[in-house]
């Protein structure tokens, strides 16, 4: 017979037993068990002052720029969108995959009509399988000049990242500014058909920084310890222009792109196109000091304007020595770096990027696809005046691709029009190749200028494995575009200069690591290739990220078909989504 002592212990391990039980399930619960993200966004204007100027500008809950959303690869969002602006807004999830959400992408007419002023629109989705740094912007005319955000997705519960954590992490924003209404720019560029004005600055995390006047004294702090690593996620929401970035006196560890994780290598100049995202790894090895964190324009386009200047923040060590009292705090140190038509720099930059290990790259393809991208000019139409026409020699400028230039519809948008069967807004006839083939990054003749005008749209049956070369072209100018696909991700498995010829240049796919992506830059006077599995029903705009050229036409769409069963399906469209 057991004694009452140890039937006491056995009932204690029992209880002990039980309560770890439990408590290891919550904590698998708490790991597995995804958070939905509830977000107020109100779309207002306010007076922002930057370089001497104030400047009524549209913001988001009064900030410049909007809201960090922080949360877990799993979670949901649900932002509840509300436009107090004078102008339509919609707002698009850069990069997000949206799986079977396309209701919630945001780009106008594309997959939504725009919210009026004084309406408002919930944007519901998930995010599956990806993390790392996206960003969130207007996806309306230029509103994106001012209407962005910071979009962090953390590894799940309990999941490392795959470098070692580091003591800080910091979202870092490049943008531009205007020291007017960046939407009467691009209507003034609309009118005249000529080019708009270029920006006034740039900025990071919305200043410009000590080298503008009057922007001394709000110039963005990065704090830094010594023996610190700090994760900088630095974001280019520029409307218009290419960005080097960099760090005086630090390496970067570059470990991700576009919430995509990269085989770790070292650099100390990084090129981010308008829409990208980089993750890198600074160490806190300096002595301690204050040291300019710098971006300026990679310009690529031979003989056109741009905007020549600097943004700076700065890298301050916690430990940085005091200057006397009423003295000026030192000047930091300037980092070196490339000349703003350094190709060869962005090349050496882009030519690192490997996926971290052996990626599913689809070994076959469904649908072979070649794509031109560049400018045209458009003749002057009989009914417009000399000043709608103040373009060269008299035309209007637009951009294509494989010769069509994109119109927007107006009364439905893209994705209601197929899903309701409306006929007139769009046509499946986008072409799969170039309609004349030329020397793309010769000498163009002037008769292969003008392009078309249309709505069309390319079919993709659900699960087709798609290759994209995507080929620059010298008309008007040659020049890298940043080329965006709304709602996948693919990879990059090639680029290079010239005309891409298949029987050669097939030969350097890399279908082991190449690098995962959802924007790519086309080299100036080049092409690049990509892979995607098409495993996501609805319409995709794929249009370059450079503002100025998809106002120009610079887009196409994909229509992806609905698969089978319920989960190869696009979902039935909200109740409160925006009527044109």
């Amino acid at each position: 017979m057991k004694s009452s002592s140890t039937m006491n212990l056995n009932k204690n391990i029992g209880v002990f037993l039980l309560g770890l039980v439990l408590l290891l399930a919550s904590s698998l619960l708490c790991f597995a068990t995804p958070k939905t993200h509830y977000h107020d966004f109100v779309v207002q204007s306010r007076p922002v002052k930057r370089l001497c100027n104030t400047v009524e500008t549209i913001t988001v809950n009064g900030q410049l720029p909007g809201p960090t959303l922080v949360v877990s690869e799993g979670d949901g969002l649900v932002v509840h969108v509300v436009n107090r602006a004078k102008y339509n807004v919609t707002i698009h999830w850069h990069g997000i995959r949206q799986m079977r959400t396309g209701w919630a992408d945001g780009p106008e007419f594309v997959t939504q009509c725009p919210i009026r002023p004084g309406g408002s629109y919930t944007y519901r989705f998930k995010i599956q399988g990806q993390e790392g740094t996206l960003w969130w912007h207007a996806h309306s005319s230029w509103l994106r000049a001012t209407v962005y955000g910071a979009l962090l997705i953390k590894p799940r519960k309990g999941t490392p990242y795959p470098f070692p954590k580091p003591h800080r992490e910091t979202p870092l924003i490049l943008g531009e500014w205007w020291n007017r209404d960046p939407i009467q720019v691009i209507r003034q560029a609309t009118r005249t058909g000529a080019a708009p004005n270029v920006s006034d600055a740039y900025t990071i995390n919305g200043q410009p920084g000590d080298l503008y006047k009057c922007s001394s004294k709000d110039t963005t702090i990065v704090p830094m310890d010594v023996g610190e690593t700090h994760l900088l996620r630095v974001i280019n929401a520029a409307l218009n222009q290419e960005l080097f970035f960099s760090v005086a006196h630090h390496m970067f560890t570059v470990v991700g792109a576009d919430a995509s994780y990269l085989k770790p290598f070292r650099t100390n100049v990084i090129m981010l196109g308008p829409g990208q995202t980089t993750d890198v790894l600074i160490s806190g090895n300096q002595a301690p000091g204050r040291y300019y964190i710098v971006a300026k324009p990679y310009q690529s386009a031979q003989n056109a304007s741009f905007d020549n200047t600097t943004a700076t923040a700065i890298l301050e060590y916690k430990t940085s020595p005091c200057p006397a009292k009423g003295a000026p705090k030192p000047t930091p140190s300037f980092p070196p770096m490339p000349a703003f038509n350094d190709t060869n720099a962005v090349t050496s930059f882009t030519s690192k990027l490997r996926y971290p290990r052996q990626a599913e790259v689809p070994a076959q393809v469904d649908e072979d696809l070649h794509f031109t991208v560049g400018l045209g000019l458009r003749n002057c139409p009989p009914n417009f005046s000399k000043n709608q026409c103040q373009g060269p020699n008299g035309t209007r400028f637009a951009a294509s691709m494989n010769n069509v230039s994109f119109v927007l519809p107006s009364n439905w948008s893209l994705l209601q029009a197929h899903r309701y069967g409306i006929p007139g807004v769009f046509s499946t006839d986008f072409p799969s190749a170039p309609p004349v083939k030329f020397n793309y990054t010769g000498n163009v003749s002037q008769s292969l200028w003008q392009p078309s005008f249309g709505t069309k749209v390319y079919p993709l049956r659900y699960g087709s494995r798609v290759q994209i070369v995507i080929q620059g072209t010298s008309i008007v100018t040659g020049e890298n575009h940043p080329m965006h696909l709304h709602g996948y991700d693919f990879f990059i498995i090639a680029e290079g200069f010239g005309n891409f010829n298949p029987q050669v240049d097939s030969k350097k796919f890399n279908l082991f690591d190449p690098p995962m992506r959802n924007t790519v830059p086309i080299p100036v006077n080049g092409w690049a290739v990509i892979r995607f599995v098409a495993d996501n029903p609805g319409v995709w705009l794929m249009h370059c990220h450079l503002d100025v050229h998809i106002t120009w036409g610079l887009a196409m769409a994909f229509l992806v078909e609905d698969g089978v069963g319920e989960y190869e399906t696009l979902e039935a469209p909200p109740e409160d989504l925006p009527i044109c």
